[in-house]
């Protein structure tokens, strides 16, 4: 999917850090972003490295110890957790990689919960569209414990794209599960995003899913290193994603 030169998520001298007894950790030093509507973004280096505490900010599930985070113009570094919670019910899906379904409800209902919550209209009919979509129609009653692996993080992607969210935040989306049934994920997550013109930004240690996004950033001890561009025409980006 190409990106248009609208930005969907800005970050400015983006910094996090933590005071463990006389010691500050320094999670994030000062770092710049900016993700256009409808680009694909992985978020890729080692563990600790920075890049969960990197998307749980751009998410607005954490705040920055300083600098500025937009997220469809939305101040998210001035906004207390109510304010936040209501941009990720209006804006935001995501995708985890412990899946985070409600055991006591089936999969139609964990498909249905966001849009109920935001009191969507038709979240049965959207929830069973979804569900038919990632291939698990005929599972829509089945609880989590009676899915495998793969299966649960299917009705998580349902239950992502629900909502239509303008940004899908995912972590580690196929880190739980094999080869073969991470790229079966893999496979579907980009089908419906590039169906729903979704924004992505996922976290991975997988290169070849973090190749399959139209851009990489490297995160190394809480510093942004490189851009890496997979596959893309640098003559059709937008300044701030060309290389060179």
């Amino acid at each position: 999917m190409k990106s248009n030169s609208e930005a969907i998520l800005k970050v400015s001298a983006l910094t996090k850090s933590v005071q463990l007894e006389e010691k500050t950790l320094e999670l994030l030093q000062p770092v710049n972003l900016t993700v256009n509507t409808g680009e694909t973004l992985a978020i890729v280096g080692s563990s600790g490295s920075g890049k969960t505490t990197l998307l749980s900010i751009l998410a607005g599930l954490d705040l920055p110890t300083s600098g500025e985070v937009y997220l469809k113009n939305h101040p998210l570094h001035q906004f207390n957790e109510e304010q936040r919670s209501q941009v990720r019910a209006d804006h935001v899906g995501f995708i985890f990689q412990q899946f985070l379904l409600i055991s006591s409800l089936t999969a139609l209902e964990n498909v249905m919960l966001p849009a109920e919550l935001a009191n969507l209209p038709d979240a049965k009919q959207q929830g069973l569209a979804l569900l038919d979509a990632v291939g698990l129609g005929e599972r829509a009653e089945h609880y989590p414990s009676q899915l495998s692996g793969g299966e649960q993080q299917r009705v998580a992607i349902a239950r992502a794209f629900i909502t239509k969210p303008d940004v899908l935040f995912a972590d580690e989306p196929t880190g739980n599960l094999d080869t073969k049934t991470g790229v079966h994920i893999a496979d579907l997550l980009f089908q419906l995003n590039e169906k729903h013109g979704t924004t992505l930004v996922l976290v991975t240690h997988d290169p070849k899913l973090a190749q399959r996004c139209q851009r990489q950033v490297e995160m190394d001890s809480g510093v942004l290193k490189e851009v890496k561009l997979n596959n893309v025409n640098q003559d059709e980006l937008p300044a701030h994603m060309k290389v060179g």
